[in-house]
């Protein structure tokens, strides 16, 4: 299991990111560079912009996982916070994962292009406000998408990574006994908002602190969403290095190997400087405790929290919603609210003539899912049987691709397979796809795997049981519903995968990301809209599916 781990997951990084690493210094015989050299670093401090871009992505990520945390944080705070049961807050709990599943299913392509069709100048948002508060007749002439400080980018990061990690942090919280240490510090005269800073985010944090690494790396790196709603002149490192990449002048290879490692080194350093900034916060944290001062200091930034995260969640459902509207309207002129025709033209054609895009995306999707899917349950089960502080070590390699910026080891990647004649195919992208699926199919699966009461398998076996009818006939019968969530995860994970599809596929391989990506710089926006919703409905269904379907069949199997 662990040669299969190797060759699978940890070899593909190490390749691909040792070949970007030869390049970076000078050495790719393609181009009759075959000696040592730090003369594309040297282009690489040249090229004009280098400098901002790299201050557009330590901004944006840091900014944006920071954020999102904190909103996670204020969110799990007022889940469990119940002074009136019949008050119009508490009446929103119940649906909170029903809102949430929408945003975190969707691709992240998606939500920025919808983002970017609500806060356009042009967009759903102005023209609520137009022209009865504004009185504009016409689009004002504002950058509120892809504006030179990235704040746009910031704000898409946050509405898509906030639903990610409030579900981690309630799933989380189930190991922490929340109640009872809630009621036993408010004895003691702390609020609410003060007790759960104090007690229970110590506790917390440990537990979503790989998640939030995660969120961390992604920001610092990402294309897509930088792509759509980033700066474009110049834009965000991991965009530049992509442009370096795809470059008609063979030469910007070399410099972009260059910012790909440079880009790897710095979220190593984001990684260090971020667990450093958690050490500190604990310390005062811990000197805060020690104070036993019961008044809140910082009752100003809840309250600013707790009113921007409604308005984040309400970002991020109408983004979705808006992407269906432009996918069935027909005429829609500045400032009308809603569109003066309506047309199903092109959802008519997706009933007569599935586009290749879709066609690809759902063969990546569920062959990658289902291999993931298989190698976690093969990777637990053999966890379980033999154990071992191995096994617990190649957690990290497992979740390796997430904390390597794909920019920096897939063109190593795509440069490997072209030598072994491979790059290109679907296999490959299928493949590529699965680096990533894996590692969130595990970090979805392994706790509810964990968590089985084990007495049910104890008493099979003493039955007569035999290991294969257990684990076929009980266990996996038991774990069917965290498994095909883990499933569901894995589809949404592959149809949201963009910078794999294009740069192992070679642009032979579309994919509903890379068209919608591409279609969002200046398509009609009906177009943009079906493969926006496309990207989002996918998933939904998986995960409708996952979650239906053990009902079903618990009701089958009551009859």
């Amino acid at each position: 299991m662990l040669t299969a781990l190797t060759t699978v997951i940890l070899a593909p990084v190490v390749v691909g990111f040792g070949e970007t690493l030869w390049a970076a210094f000078g050495i790719l015989p393609a181009l009759g560079h075959h000696n040592f050299s730090m003369l594309a670093w040297q282009q690489l401090f040249d090229l004009p912009g280098f400098a901002t871009s790299l201050r557009l992505s330590l901004v944006s990520g840091f900014v944006a996982t920071t954020i999102a945390v904190m909103l996670a944080l204020v969110g799990s705070a007022w889940v469990y916070h119940c002074p009136k049961t019949t008050s119009i807050s508490s009446r929103f709990k119940p649906f909170l994962k029903p809102l949430l599943v929408p945003i975190l299913a969707a691709p992240h392509a998606a939500i920025a292009i919808g983002l970017a069709f609500l806060i356009a100048p042009s967009g759903w948002f102005f023209r609520a406000l137009s022209p009865w508060l504004t009185g504009w007749e016409l689009p004002p002439n504002w950058a509120t998408v892809q504006d030179l400080w990235g704040l746009s980018l910031i704000f898409g990061l946050v509405v898509k990574e906030l639903p990610f990690l409030w579900l981690v942090s309630l799933v989380a919280l189930k190991q922490i006994n929340v109640s009872k240490q809630l009621t036993l510090a408010q004895s003691m005269g702390y609020s609410h908002i003060t007790a759960w800073y104090k007690v229970i985010v110590p506790q917390l944090y440990p537990l979503i602190r790989l998640p939030v690494l995660v969120v961390l790396v992604y920001s610092l790196s990402t294309v897509d969403m930088a792509q759509i709603l980033g700066p474009n002149n110049p834009p965000t490192l991991a965009l530049a290095t992509m442009r370096w990449y795809n470059d008609t002048n063979v030469h910007l290879l070399l410099p972009a190997s260059a910012a790909a490692v440079c880009l790897g080194l710095i979220i190593i350093a984001s990684l260090a400087v971020w667990e450093v900034a958690g050490l500190l916060v604990r310390h005062v944290n811990s000197a805060l405790i020690r104070s036993g001062k019961r008044v809140a200091k910082f009752n100003l930034l809840a309250s600013t929290l707790s009113a921007a995260l409604p308005i984040t969640l309400m970002a991020g459902l109408l983004s979705l919603l808006v992407l269906a509207i432009w996918s069935i309207a027909w005429r829609w002129s500045f400032p009308a609210v809603l569109p003066s025709s309506w047309s199903f033209n092109y959802w008519l054609q997706l009933l007569t003539h599935w586009p290749l895009a879709l066609q690809h995306s759902l063969i990546m999707a569920f062959m990658s899912s289902g291999m993931g899917l298989i190698l976690a349950v093969a990777w637990l089960e053999v966890q379980d049987r033999f154990g071992g502080h191995l096994y617990r070590l190649t957690l990290w390699f497992i979740y390796l691709p997430l904390l390597v910026p794909q920019i920096a080891f897939l063109y190593g990647l795509k440069v490997g397979f072209l030598r072994l004649g491979l790059n290109g195919s679907m296999a490959t992208v299928i493949w590529a796809h699965l680096l990533f699926v894996f590692p969130y199919v595990m970090l979805s699966l392994i706790d509810s795997w964990r968590a089985l009461d084990q007495r049910y398998l104890q008493v099979a076996c003493s039955l007569g049981s035999s290991y294969w009818r257990r684990f076929w006939r009980i266990k996996l019968s038991l774990l069917l519903r965290p498994l095909l969530l883990a499933w569901a995860i894995g589809i949404a994970v592959s149809i949201s995968q963009y910078l794999p599809t294009l740069m192992i596929g070679a642009g032979r391989v579309e994919s509903l990301t890379t068209e919608a990506v591409s279609l969002a710089s200046g398509a009609d926006r009906r177009l943009v809209g079906v493969y926006g919703l496309l990207q989002a409905l996918v998933p939904m269904l998986a995960y409708a599916l996952a979650l239906f379907l053990p009902k079903i069949m618990t009701l089958k199997n009551t009859r």
